[in-house]
């Protein structure tokens, strides 16, 4: 079943404009990348304020990942049929209005599915970011451009408890969505000003039957890995949750295997570039927010910082990161895409293993050491393996290799959370009564970032045997 839909072709941007083209993208980029995040230091004030549960508390924060998540593949595939300048706007329209919703809500269940909505906006943004980048650059300006892309995706993440931290300072949590209302403000004004019209003049056609099929099936399969560290990996709601997903995700290979336009086609898999770029940007957005998810309770918790000082001290992450995506084309130029993602790799799991020996009286040496370190590696690795992954497939379908991009970060940061909280608590279960609390949260603490060093080295010892077969 497929939808055939008109096509304008893309006129290239004024030299004025493409100046401000990446100011453009990167700033959307941020507006919902942020979010992702920047609600986490508002939750005391926000449970407080509204009366909410604990589950409740954690679907306003899981409702925009799971949605997000769920429709990047169809935001990326509207985004190259309908163009990405209008997939912009639609986009940041959404989120704005949405986040201006939210600012005057008192109801928890309003707010969650406020959260959701967000949650379209932002699928729709952010492959329309990245395909604009790999369509409008030529191939000498393109490999920099995805690595101030990269730095900023990742850095946004700390950048956003900071911001929301010094806002919470002086104003309630509806501040925090007052923050995405100007973001998306800017960033409208920017994309009005930069971004072209754009399409690529294929048969522009939409597998509906495959995009229902994705829906649902990266719904089941993340709703069940967010659900996991509560209900029990083991318990028969994540089991079977999980085993519906991946039937559905059997349904939905089949179906595109058979259909003459794809969504995307399971084929690409068969590329070992895409397949282990694919890979790496999943293992790495794993380990990554997993880290973020433990590092701050761990701050504040066991080292007694607030909120906005402990986003501070992730500050030196956000710096090694941004530093190194900024210059990981020229590395890359140097080395290539695979012998750069595996050194940067190589460096995450350095950084997990310092970071593992953090005790329960916070080392700050260990931390400003492990932290840039952790940032620096992220921008290696991130940069040439996006850059590989959207060079796997056409113009045409940028912006579906885009959203694989965003579903394989997204995708691979539920697992790292869901499996970081999991080694928590069973370490903690199995030591708090001998060693105390504090002990135990450090204790899971450190478990997790061996089980993630051990990850991130098994992951790049495939993408270096990976480029060793594409050679021969």
């Amino acid at each position: 079943m497929a939808i055939d839909l008109a096509t304008k072709a893309e006129p290239e941007p004024s030299s004025k404009a493409k100046k401000l083209l990446l100011p453009a993208v990167c700033i959307s980029l941020a507006t919902v990348v942020s979010a992702v995040t920047s609600l986490n230091v508002a939750i005391p004030d926000l449970a407080r304020d509204t009366g909410a549960s604990h589950t409740q508390i954690a679907w306003v924060v899981d409702a925009y990942a799971l949605v997000f998540a769920s429709l990047l593949l169809v935001g990326g595939a509207l985004g190259d049929r309908y163009g990405r300048r209008l997939a912009l706007f639609a986009g940041l329209a959404v989120f704005g209005v949405t986040s201006l919703l939210a600012m005057f809500t008192d109801s928890i269940g309003m707010l969650i599915g406020l959260r959701g909505l967000l949650g379209i906006g932002a699928a729709l943004v952010m492959p329309a970011t990245l395909s604009t980048i790999t369509t409008v650059y030529s191939d000498r300006e393109r490999l920099r451009a995805i690595g101030i892309w990269s730095g900023v995706a990742g850095a946004s993440a700390v950048l956003g408890l900071v911001v929301s931290g010094t806002l919470l300072e002086f104003f309630s949590w509806r501040s925090v969505f007052g923050l995405n209302v100007a973001l998306a403000v800017i960033a409208a004004i920017l994309v009005a000003r930069a971004v072209p019209e754009n399409s690529e003049g294929r048969s522009n056609r939409i597998d509906v039957g495959g995009a229902v099929l994705f829906v649902l099936s990266i719904s089941a399969i993340i709703f069940s890995i967010i659900e996991a560290p509560t209900a029990g990996w083991g318990s028969m709601r994540t089991v079977f949750g999980l085993a519906f997903g991946f039937v559905l995700l059997a349904v939905t290979i089949v179906w595109e295997l058979r259909v003459a336009h794809p969504l995307l086609d399971p084929r690409l898999f068969g590329n070992r570039l895409f397949s282990t770029s694919a890979l790496s940007i999943a293992m790495q957005f794993a380990a990554f927010f997993g880290f973020v998810f433990l590092i701050m309770q761990y701050l504040q918790s066991v080292a007694g910082l607030s909120p906005l000082v402990g986003a501070i001290c992730m500050l030196p992450m956000a710096a090694g990161l941004m530093g190194s995506s900024r210059n990981a084309f020229r590395v890359t130029r140097k080395l290539g895409h695979i012998r750069t993602c595996v050194l940067g790799l190589v460096l995450i799991v350095v950084a997990m293993l310092t970071l593992s020996t953090l005790g329960t009286d916070i080392n700050y040496v260990v931390l400003f050491v492990g932290l840039p370190i952790l940032g620096a590696g992220m921008g290696l690795a991130m940069t040439p393996a996006t850059s590989a992954l959207t060079e796997s497939l056409p113009a045409d379908q940028q912006g579906v290799a885009s959203a694989m991009n965003d579903l394989a970060r997204e995708l691979g940061g539920a697992i790292g959370i869901a499996v970081f909280g999991s080694v928590l608590t069973s370490t903690i279960t199995n030591r708090v009564a001998e060693v105390g609390a504090n002990q135990a949260f450090t204790d899971g603490l450190g478990n997790a970032l061996v089980v993630a060093a051990v990850a991130v080295g098994v992951t790049a010892a495939a993408v270096a045997v990976s480029g060793l077969r594409t050679k021969h």
